[in-house]
């Protein structure tokens, strides 16, 4: 079902790019949920609060996702050394970083609407 949505080396419509940013917002809050869950059992960081609350760990965590998942459609897409997609990754991290990462995950999404090389 989520086949075509996880592909992070395909093309896209707008469609498309939607169903990616939820997908992966799906996948975001997720692995950022059990993460301070159980980093909160081990007394690493303190527990408590939603993904959609917030939070320095939450905002940490989802930073590094958005982060992670620009630098894998860059990489899949041989879009590394295009200046222009860099600073849509760079503006996903400031978006995650400064206001939430679900507008964070909006330029990666479209991202993969531009042609690769």
């Amino acid at each position: 079902m989520f086949g075509n949505s996880l592909d992070v080396g395909a093309k896209r419509d707008f469609v498309g790019a939607f169903m990616f940013f939820l997908a992966h917002l799906m996948i975001l809050v997720g692995v950022s949920t059990v993460a301070v869950h159980f980093l909160g059992m081990a007394g690493m960081v303190e527990g408590g609060g939603s993904f959609f609350a917030g939070g320095e760990t939450y905002t940490l965590i989802s930073s590094l996702f958005v982060l992670w998942l620009g630098a894998m459609v860059c990489a899949k897409r041989g879009n590394s050394s295009d200046i222009m997609s860099i600073i849509i990754v760079l503006t996903g991290v400031y978006f995650a970083w400064t206001t939430s990462a679900i507008l964070g995950l909006v330029p990666i999404a479209l991202l993969t609407t531009i042609n690769s090389k």
